[in-house]
């Protein structure tokens, strides 16, 4: 079917007829936000009806506190539970203050243990330990299993309920038993893990081998290798693994080489966006807990920390001017053309600092190649300050025709955008060695260096060429 246009999209919009899934999110919350305005409960819950988990889930994100408790309320009560495991857990709680551990166990009633054990997480003792009572306990010793894993383990992101066979059976009791069981496998399922009598992961049956074979094959005879992941492994270097193997799942084992469960590429897709938006509210200066519509002393109150820092950094900058008042006060031309120093290094410092907190992330940096490119980087900024140098310099000669004035601007220019480019790759590198995340502290480090080569060099030029 055809993607709307706006047009048509407005139309639906107004007309009610706004539940496909190929509206736009933008369009689905521009309707939502009007049935919310004009109080229309039944329309919400009529609408809300017609939309998976996730678009609930990102909905309910787009609005203030406040409302998402309206909205919530229309939630059907068969999809509740699907819906608060895909929230956030700061959008989350609030709506779980007033839901009684009754009404938690009759939405986790259909959960997997994933999902329950994410719930779960936002509730207090005494709740968790009532809806717990309530599970099958084959469900409750899994979500004790993923409780037992730190936030950072593969442990707490696999999924504990995988489909195993042994080894040591034949092709037609395999598809017997999938036959018997036909909802044990899904539109996404290519391949059954093998086990050993002692739970030890011995490869892979792919469903192509499995139909392909005869039936007295054993299981044994055809099994492939597969790339597990230990279940105690940091969760960045298991997506690390996923990114440069190009695999879709991995077997998650133990230290003993049991088999524990399974790491899906849709968990590891959640954490690299995760690791993405943290990586740009920390650049930004921002707290990674603050979501978008938090409330307004909450998000002040998580800024304020980096301004205060901010403020820090720039005072050192403003001693460093300080210190060259004599030379400021008889060329006012220099007061002008001063911010231009330090942006053009700015610029040039972040460029490389994006480029290079990217290639950490994607684990594309290490060893020797940090050599090559601190040099790469040492040219890039060389050949840029050149050629802005001496735009800058043409620039400030045609302004106020004072040749020593366009050479001051012209090396200064040349120095802070090299300092820059190497400042961008040498800071993360060593926050990294320090075990400081680079995407944290990195950008206020840079903005200092560069402020301070700037001006430094700006200045100091200025005091022995034209004083």
């Amino acid at each position: 079917m055809p993607t709307p246009t706006p047009n048509q999209e407005r139309t639906a919009m107004l007309s009610g007829d706004y539940n496909s899934a190929e509206y736009s999110a933008e369009y689905k919350l521009l309707y939502l936000q009007g049935l919310v305005a004009d109080k229309a409960y039944e329309a919400i819950t009529e609408f809300l009806e017609k939309q998976s988990e996730y678009e609930i889930a990102n909905l309910l994100e787009s609005f203030p506190t406040q409302n998402r408790l309206l909205i919530w309320a229309q939630v059907p009560e068969h999809i509740k539970g699907e819906v608060l495991a895909e929230l956030d857990v700061d959008t989350r709680q609030p709506l779980m203050e007033n839901i009684s551990s009754q009404e938690i166990s009759l939405f986790t009633q259909d959960l997997d243990a994933q999902d329950i054990s994410e719930i779960l997480d936002t509730v207090t003792e005494s709740v968790r330990t009532s809806v717990m009572a309530t599970l099958d306990e084959e469900t409750r010793v899994q979500v004790n299993k993923l409780d037992t894993y730190a936030d950072w383990e593969v442990g707490s992101y696999m999924d504990p309920d995988i489909i195993q066979i042994r080894d040591d059976i034949y092709l037609a009791d395999v598809q017997e038993w999938l036959r018997e069981n036909d909802d044990l496998l899904d539109d996404e399922s290519q391949e059954l893990l093998v086990v050993d009598q002692s739970q030890q992961l011995l490869g892979l049956l792919s469903l192509v081998d499995l139909i392909k074979h005869k039936q007295n094959t054993l299981v044994s005879d055809l099994i492939d290798t597969a790339i597990t992941i230990n279940d105690r492994l940091d969760i960045q270097d298991a997506a690390a693994i996923f990114r440069s193997e190009d695999i879709r799942f991995a077997p998650v084992i133990n230290s003993h080489g049991e088999l524990v469960g399974q790491l899906n590429g849709e968990d590891i897709m959640e954490i690299i966006q995760d690791d993405v938006d943290s990586t740009m509210k920390n650049l930004a200066g921002v707290s990674q807990d603050e979501e978008l519509f938090a409330p307004i002393l909450t998000s002040a109150k998580s800024r304020s920390v980096w301004l205060g820092i901010n403020l820090c950094t720039a005072l050192l900058a403003a001693a460093v001017i300080g210190q060259f008042e004599e030379v400021l006060a008889q060329v006012v031309a220099l007061a002008i053309l001063m911010p231009v120093v330090a942006s053009m290094g700015g610029i040039a410092g972040s460029q490389t600092l994006t480029v290079v907190i990217r290639g950490m992330a994607m684990g594309q940096i290490g060893g020797s190649n940090r050599v090559w490119l601190l040099n790469k980087e040492l040219w890039v900024g060389a050949i840029n300050g050149i050629i802005w140098a001496i735009i800058m310099a043409f620039i400030a000669q045609l302004w106020f025709h004072d040749i020593k004035i366009s050479a001051v601007i012209g090396f200064a220019i040349a120095i802070n955008m090299t300092a820059a480019n190497v400042s961008g790759i040498s800071i993360p590198l060593m926050l990294k060695r320090m075990n400081i995340d680079p995407a944290l502290s990195a950008s206020v480090i840079l903005t200092t260096v560069t402020d301070i080569v700037g001006f430094m060099s700006f200045l100091g030029l200025a005091s022995v060429l034209i004083l």
